[in-house]
């Protein structure tokens, strides 16, 4: 029987809302067994501290550069990261020494796949020092250097939770809708495809900040009252990422809100919603079958403005959309699920990424990983 892993996994997002901490047991394939997952959100103070760090990074050329205060930010936020895990393992009473491994991605703060360069601050050995527990970390790296855009890494996850969705639900295409969108397609027989799929929720996120001083559009309340205005739709969707046939993996600042004035906050946010959704299937004419069943996870999944765009663009496409939660997933921990799945494989020397997934020139191992003291 092949060794089952315990595996923590720590995802802080481009939305920039928090440390997503999941717990699971697997074998880094087909085997997982899902466990307890909590959220620790940033208070207001130090997400102005992570969108100060993302202007800082702008100057990085060296993947080891910090310049401006991001060295500070970084151990910061590796000890937010380290409370989040003590917190998380005292809530459900397991044991440091019982978790084999912390899978640990840290806050990207620069992306250029065009210039082999990705940044994530977190510092391995510090996290590992402050738990107790040995941390694979840095997962992005190694893929670029063997041609890869360096994301999305989730896929394959993906592909071992949709083996227990049945055959029904096949060609499956799951969505992320965190900061940037992405999307996992496997086929009919199983093959993976992915990438970015486009703007997910950052570009609400900071139009309905910038306006209210709120950080999202809970529950889609603010887009609901507003109208779609497709000059500003038909601007994003012509947007390059969209035209081109080449897939590219995207930064968090690769697309901007409207200028202040542009549009009213109402249609704004409508629109941007909109545009999240269309987005999706904008981008999803580049996977091999088309998609039957969408199952959405992330942030994204709780605006039924969103949900409602897509349910109407797939149903024309004789597709459903369905919530991750209602599949008895878990929808806001995915991705923290994800990073510990990884680093068991990480361990295992098993790849982290492949050609149908990040265009890396064939499939390939990832992370760094540092023992516990």
């Amino acid at each position: 029987m092949t060794e089952l892993l315990r595996a923590i996994g720590l995802m802080s997002g481009t939305s920039l809302d928090g440390v997503d901490v999941a717990f699971l047991a697997t074998d880094g394939q087909s085997s997982v067994t899902r466990g307890p997952s909590m959220a620790f959100p940033y208070d207001a103070a130090f997400r102005e501290r992570l969108k100060q760090g993302l202007e800082e990074a702008k100057s990085i050329e060296n993947r080891d550069e910090r310049p401006g205060n991001l060295a500070e930010l970084e151990r910061d936020q590796t000890l937010l990261h380290a409370k989040a895990v003590r917190e998380f393992l005292s809530q459900n009473n397991i044991l440091p020494q019982d978790v084999h491994v912390i899978g640990f991605h840290g806050q990207t703060v620069l992306h250029r796949p065009q210039k082999a360069l990705t940044v994530q601050i977190g510092d391995g050995a510090l996290l590992a020092r402050e738990t107790g527990i040995d941390v694979v970390y840095d997962m992005r790296a190694n893929d670029m250097v063997h041609g890869g855009q360096g994301a999305p890494l989730v896929p394959v996850y993906h592909a071992a939770l949709a083996a227990g969705l049945g055959r029904d639900a096949f060609p499956v295409c799951f969505v992320n809708i965190g900061g940037i969108s992405n999307l996992t397609a496997i086929d009919s027989h199983g093959e993976i495809t992915a990438f970015d799929s486009g703007p997910g929720n950052t570009l609400i996120d900071q139009w309905v900040e910038a306006h209210t001083g709120q950080a999202f559009d809970a529950g889609g309340e603010i887009a609901a009252r507003g109208t779609v205005r497709s000059a500003l739709t038909d601007r994003y969707l012509r947007h390059r990422f969209f035209t081109a046939n080449q897939r590219v993996s995207l930064d968090r600042n690769d697309f901007s809100p409207p200028v202040k004035g542009e549009i009213g906050l109402e249609d704004g946010a409508r629109s941007l919603a909109h545009v999240t959704a269309a987005a999706i299937f904008a981008s999803v004419r580049h996977v091999r079958e088309k998609p039957k069943t969408y199952v959405v996870c992330g942030g994204g999944r709780l605006n039924p403005v969103i949900m409602g765009d897509m349910a109407m663009i797939a149903a024309k496409e004789e597709a459903h959309v369905v919530n991750a939660d209602e599949l008895g997933l878990n929808g806001d921990s995915m991705e923290a699920e994800a990073w510990a799945y990884l680093a068991v494989r990480s361990l295992k020397g098993l790849p982290l990424t492949f050609p149908g997934t990040t265009g890396v020139r064939a499939p390939v191992t990832g992370g760094v990983l540092v023992k516990a003291e």
